[in-house]
């Protein structure tokens, strides 16, 4: 923020007040909309998260939720624990922990239990929880950034929604339905 640490905490402790361009600053740091500083809502009462995610609680879940994954793709292949066992060069016994989730596994050995049992890493992220939330919202994001600037302008406008939506079904329909629209579309024309 081009900011010494005296300023900055007379800032936030409210006896000085930021430059735009020192706000500016802070919302490109702390990654939050500009916009947040004018509301009067704090980010996190935003977002509650689910009580029952608990960090050390859902650290749990999301290992019995993989080992699940890999017990089943293992049964799957019709592999033994002491086929796979072999074929990784993991101890029988761990691996029936890492199964039963009743050890966490260490990433490289994941990786090879993943490759072995021919499951892609990314189908082993949390899809469901508030980090699979919090990745399926930055995924989104990236790939809005990835579009044309024009393209990004226009879905960001609210009174585009409707031509995003017209859209939105025009990609539901058939082939053979969208033809149909389409002719219709050149009668009127003609």
């Amino acid at each position: 923020m081009g900011l010494s640490v005296e300023a900055y905490q007379s800032i936030e402790a409210g006896e000085s007040a930021p430059t735009l361009p020192q706000l500016e600053s802070l919302a490109f740091f702390l990654d939050v909309p500009l916009e947040h500083f004018w509301g009067n809502q704090a980010l996190s009462t935003l977002v509650s998260p689910d009580p029952v995610e608990q960090p050390a609680q859902l650290k749990e879940l999301r290992q019995r939720i993989i080992g699940t994954r890999l017990r089943m793709a293992r049964s799957t292949l019709n592999l033994s624990l002491s086929e796979l066992s072999l074929k990784t060069n993991i101890p029988v016994d761990k691996i029936q922990r890492y199964e039963m989730g009743q050890e966490a596994i260490p990433l490289p050995d994941l990786e090879l239990l993943a490759s072995t049992l021919e499951i892609r890493n990314e189908d082993l992220f949390d899809q469901r929880g508030m980090i699979g939330k919090w990745r399926s919202d930055k995924v989104t994001a990236q790939n809005i950034m990835d579009l044309p600037p024009e393209v990004r302008a226009f879905i960001s406008k609210p009174v585009n929604l409707p031509y995003l939506e017209l859209a939105m079904r025009l990609s539901d329909l058939s082939a053979e339905k969208l033809r149909g629209v389409a002719e219709g579309l050149l009668e009127i024309t003609y």
